[in-house]
């Protein structure tokens, strides 16, 4: 196993306490270069003939304004082992202290000038389950900072509970916080700039946000991976209804 002993123990503790860790160097130089030649091949062979529901744009006419790819570990063999039996799949053993569900691989991409914010928002609202036992993992493939929208974190707010949120217009993030940023928010903002490489993985209950890309000629691509508890349950009809909406709107918008 990647993480024991007294490493694993801090990592945990860490986690349990801000919502949030980020480990440096998560992927060595040769991980990093595997997954990202299988990155290419994905995008070139399988993006093709996926749904238009897996494949987001922030302009649909242009093919290089590449946003969001979902459920990547369901349509390739590489990303579900990467998914399911891997040092991802240990770590989130280890920070839910349970057996894990994976449910979930997603490609995102902030294109340079074009790059939207993304919304103040607590990941465990959109996913609909009970109890909120589930985490996401957001391992940086290039470098991210301020300019091209690294992701920010309210320490310890995954400790107080599930905000209100309304709808916003924002690709991919359809649910933002209503009452952000709050006197917590602003005296517990962490910014969390990245290297190739680095993960960072936060509770389905802290607020995070991130700013648009800035950069005239930097993108900003990064892997997330959800994981759940193996006791956490979906509430499927309601999880249903919202994601039928939310399809709807996002082809209204011609973004899919």
């Amino acid at each position: 196993m990647l993480f024991e002993g007294t490493k694993a123990e801090q990592i945990k503790h860490d986690y349990d306490r801000d919502g949030y860790v980020r480990l440096p160097g998560f992927l060595s130089p040769d991980e990093l270069r595997a997954l990202l030649t299988n990155l290419d091949r994905y995008v070139e062979e399988i993006v093709p003939g996926l749904p238009n529901t897996d494949v987001f744009y922030e302009d649909k006419e242009q093919s290089n304004s590449l946003k969001q790819l979902i459920r990547m570990c369901e349509h390739d063999a590489f990303f579900r082992q990467m998914m399911d039996d891997s040092d991802f799949t240990r770590l989130a053993e280890l920070l839910l202290g349970r057996n894990t569900s994976s449910r979930n691989m997603q490609f995102f991409n902030k294109p340079p000038k074009i790059g939207l914010p993304t919304p103040p928002h607590q990941d465990g609202y959109y996913w609909m389950i009970n109890p909120c036992e589930g985490l996401t993992m957001w391992l940086a493939l290039e470098e991210v900072d301020e300019e091209n929208g690294c992701v920010r974190y309210a320490t310890g707010s995954h400790l107080k509970g599930m905000r209100a949120h309304s709808r916003t217009d924002t690709l991919g993030f359809s649910q933002g916080i209503t009452d952000f940023p709050s006197t917590d928010d602003k005296a517990n903002e962490v910014i969390t700039t990245a290297r190739p490489g680095d993960l960072l993985v936060h509770d389905a209950k802290t607020v995070h946000w991130a700013d648009g890309n800035t950069s005239h000629t930097r993108t900003r691509k990064a892997m997330g991976l959800v994981y759940f508890s193996d006791r956490a349950k979906i509430d499927t009809e309601a999880q249903t209804v919202y994601q039928k909406k939310l399809t709807e709107d996002m082809e209204k918008a011609g973004k899919i």
